[in-house]
């Protein structure tokens, strides 16, 4: 604050210095030279460090961060520091410098300028030349008495000369226009292009955000500061390489499984020779959960009818009252919608138990321009135990699968996987959410050497009677499986009976069915499983039978049910 300084009783005025040293000393200014140290890069979100050597002289300084992406989340702004001396960071502010209007390119505007200058004199040139050209032909159109001096006839034996001379004329002349029109060419080509070049719109600079941090040092230092925040326009997904080795004599099987990193970012900025890390933490995922209101239920009342009455005497008011609003203003223009001010939207970040931050190798480039760059970030071999899976019902392929124990403590998170198997490339998978701890099933492609086949056994049906008003219906399945490899191995196969939440339905399974090693298969009711461990050139039969009954006045459907889960009948 600037503080009134009273001239003395003598009438003396107080001087301009006495007035300048009565006025606190306002903070410096110094521009932060900075540059990206490193970044962490979340699968919604990225934080960007920025690291800036500064020089200090005594006294409080403004350290002004320029430049940075509008994107930046000004909650996430955080500034730390260390110097040889005793430093204070003191407050922190971020606002938005306006967006910069593009400005005319001054060296295209010189070089259009001399390029007309170029042109202008090379037209004269030519229209010399065919000024002259002209008078050449009109001397070579004339009679052989209008060229000489005293316009007496030229002798004939002189005709061949004259001949020549007008030829050799005509020729210099079309020589040197031809050179002129095509330098005039030319230059028209440059001008054209440089005047469409500056007719494009250039692309114009967004809005940015400026960065101030107020510092206090007791003594000139040398030091260092850094600026973390959070931006938005970036994120990365997981890919994944599986690669199975099936073995051989003397060799397991073993599973490499190796991460990759699908980074993409639009945040303004060009991340250049940075140390990345990725992160399994959703940065911009709210921190608690929703919260959960009472519900009731009421029976349900219509609204009251309106009558015909009723709205037309409403249309009339509101005729009514749009003439009457014309009447008042006829000309004035409709009242544009009111501005609603910019949000800028908040978020936080969530900690749980499954987080963890893959550190990649060295510094890499990541520009601003949202293509996607994969990066490796670890491997692991593991011992997988393998098996050949099918759903003959829907399927009668085998399919080789391998189940892998997750241990490490980062979780693996959702995304596709590319299939090879033993060098080959067999496909592309996709691989769910797999905690530390779980197990995964992978699969990789078809094995021909198990054979499934499945086929109905019977079907029969009962029509209702007077004494029985109830449809019966009994089917039977056989499915046969055979190993043909000179290996032994694990086959597990699928099937089903359907299932019923109508008390009016029932359906029972028969004696005739092989026990299934699993009754409920991934949790969905009426899903079951055998699993057999199989002998070179052994095979199985497992057969499958169950009974419906309904009324028989009702029909009855087959209906998928996903995931699992069935609707609640009425």
């Amino acid at each position: 604050m600037i503080r009134t300084i009273r001239a003395p009783a003598s009438g003396l005025l107080v001087s301009a210095a006495a007035l300048m040293a009565a006025v606190p000393s306002l903070a410096a200014e110094m521009e932060a030279r900075s540059r990206i140290e490193s970044v962490t890069v979340y699968p919604d979100a990225a934080t960007v460090t920025r690291l800036a050597e500064i020089d200090l002289p005594a006294g409080a300084t403004s350290l002004v961060f320029r430049d940075l992406p509008n994107t930046i989340d000004p909650s996430s702004l955080r500034v730390e520091g260390a110097a040889d001396g005793a430093l204070s960071i003191g407050s922190v502010e971020a606002r938005v410098a306006p967006a910069i209007a593009p400005q005319p390119d001054t060296e295209v505007e010189a070089k259009l300028k001399t390029l007309r200058a170029e042109r202008d004199a090379q037209q004269a040139v030519a229209e010399a030349l065919d000024a002259k050209k002209a008078m050449i032909s009109r001397f070579g159109q004339s009679g052989p008495d209008a060229l000489s001096p005293d316009s007496k006839a030229v002798d004939i034996d002189k005709w061949t000369a004259a001949w020549d001379a007008v030829g050799r004329g005509l020729a210099k002349v079309g020589d040197d226009l031809r050179i002129a029109r095509a330098a005039l060419r030319d230059l028209d080509e440059q001008i054209r292009g440089l005047e469409q070049a500056r007719q494009r719109p250039q692309p114009q600079n967004g809005p940015r955000r400026i960065v101030s941090v107020e510092l206090e040092a007791a003594a000139a230092l040398k030091g260092r500061v850094t600026l973390t925040y959070r931006v938005a326009a970036a994120g990365w997904k997981p890919l994944y390489d599986a690669k199975l080795d099936t073995g051989g004599k003397g060799r397991a099987p073993s599973v490499e499984l190796v991460r990759r990193a699908s980074i993409t970012q639009r945040t303004g900025e060009d991340w250049s020779g940075v140390s990345v890390s990725v992160s399994t933490v959703q940065a911009r995922r709210g921190v608690q959960p929703p919260d959960m209101h009472t519900q009731r239920l009421a029976f349900w009342e219509p609204p009251p009818p309106v009558t015909r009455g009723q709205v037309m005497r409403k249309e009339a008011a509101a005729n009514a009252i749009a003439d009457e609003t014309a009447r008042l203003s006829p000309a004035a223009p409709a009242a544009p919608a009111p501005m609603q001010e910019a949000v800028e939207q908040q978020a936080s970040l969530e900690s749980s138990s499954f987080q963890a931050s893959f550190r990649v190798p060295g510094n890499v480039d990541i520009p601003s321009d949202g293509a996607a760059h994969q990066l490796r970030i670890g491997s692991r071999k593991m011992e997988p135990q393998l098996s050949a899976r099918s759903v003959p019902a829907l399927d009668p392929t085998a399919y080789l699968t391998a189940r892998i124990k997750h241990d490490e403590e980062a979780p693996l998170l959702p995304g596709e996987v590319s299939i090879h198997r033993d060098g080959m490339y067999v496909g592309n998978g996709r691989l769910s959410f797999v905690a530390s701890g779980d197990s995964a099933d992978l699969s990789f492609g078809a094995d021909d050497r198990i054979k499934v086949e499945r086929a109905p056994v019977s079907r029969k049906e009962n029509e209702p009677t007077w004494f029985g008003q109830t449809k019966t219906e009994i089917r039977e399945f056989k499915t046969t499986v055979r190993n043909l490899h000179d290996f032994p191995m694990r086959v597990n196969v699928i099937d089903q009976i359907p299932i019923s939440e109508n008390a009016a339905i029932v359906i029972e399974q028969l004696p005739a069915t092989t026990q299934p090693t699993e009754k409920i298969v991934a949790d969905k009711r009426g899903v079951m499983g055998w699993t057999y461990e199989m002998k070179p050139n052994d095979a199985k039969e497992i057969r499958l039978a169950y009974r419906m009954k309904w009324p028989a006045d009702r029909d009855v459907v087959f209906q998928r049910i996903p995931n699992g889960s069935a609707p609640l009948t009425q």
